[in-house]
């Protein structure tokens, strides 16, 4: 058999309308004296509560204060970055890609490593407000270690289609052959040789300045040229 819904149905009669009456008087004190408890719960708790939010509030400042100050020594320690060419050889891969994207933060540049399995040519990527985005190559090797053509290959066809960037450098502490050279010269593909990489890391040279980098023309300006 099919359920019936249940319907709330009018009292009837003056006997049903004064039980209706004293249920709905009932449900108001009820309602009344849990408001008046719970008022009364929140005055007592009052004085808890308002620790509590500043206890919460001065830890929230600490943290902020702390965290500012952190950023400030390590851009104070970046802005007087000095790595000898003794202390790079002794880096590891890793190490050096670390290396660089400190370098990069040290000449005015928001920097990330990128580099791990898989990362398409990018170990380090940077970002320049003027003259956009950088891609770094890391190559640790041994001092009289070379570093050949197909490497400058690989960072042109990665650099801008996959990385965005319009800038791509190869960087290494030991030499590049001249076929690299000359092919990164004439695809705008820079590289960073040792001795490069004592005057950027050792003397404190900015990398811009070392490599001639130039602003990116502004976008205007390049619609116009473009039109």
């Amino acid at each position: 058999m099919a359920r019936r819904a249940l319907r709330l149905c009018k009292p009837r009669g003056s006997g049903e309308q004064a039980a209706a009456a004293v249920v709905a008087c009932a449900a108001l004190l009820l309602l009344a004296r849990m408001a008046v408890a719970a008022w009364h719960a929140a005055t007592r708790a009052w004085p808890w509560l308002a620790a509590f939010i500043a206890a919460a509030a001065v830890m929230g400042v600490w943290r902020m204060l702390r965290t500012a100050r952190v950023r400030r020594v390590r851009a104070l320690t970046l802005a007087r970055l000095r790595l000898t060419l003794a202390e790079i050889d002794a880096m590891d891969d890793v190490a050096f890609e670390f290396a660089l994207r400190d370098l990069l933060i040290r000449d005015g540049w928001t920097a990330h490593r990128v580099g791990q399995q898989g990362d398409q040519a990018a170990d380090v990527i940077g970002q320049d407000r003027q003259r956009g985005r950088i891609v770094l190559q890391a190559k640790h090797t041994k001092v009289a270690g070379k570093v050949g053509s197909s490497v400058m290959y690989q960072v042109k066809g990665t650099a801008g289609p996959v990385h965005g960037a319009n800038i791509a450098v190869v960087v290494t502490n030991g030499s590049f052959t001249r076929d690299a050279r000359a092919w990164g010269e004439r695809h705008d593909v820079y590289w960073v040789d040792r001795d490069r990489l004592r005057r950027w890391a050792e003397h404190g040279t900015p990398l811009q300045d070392l490599l001639r980098l130039h602003n990116r023309p502004a976008r205007r300006a390049a619609f116009r040229r473009a039109a």
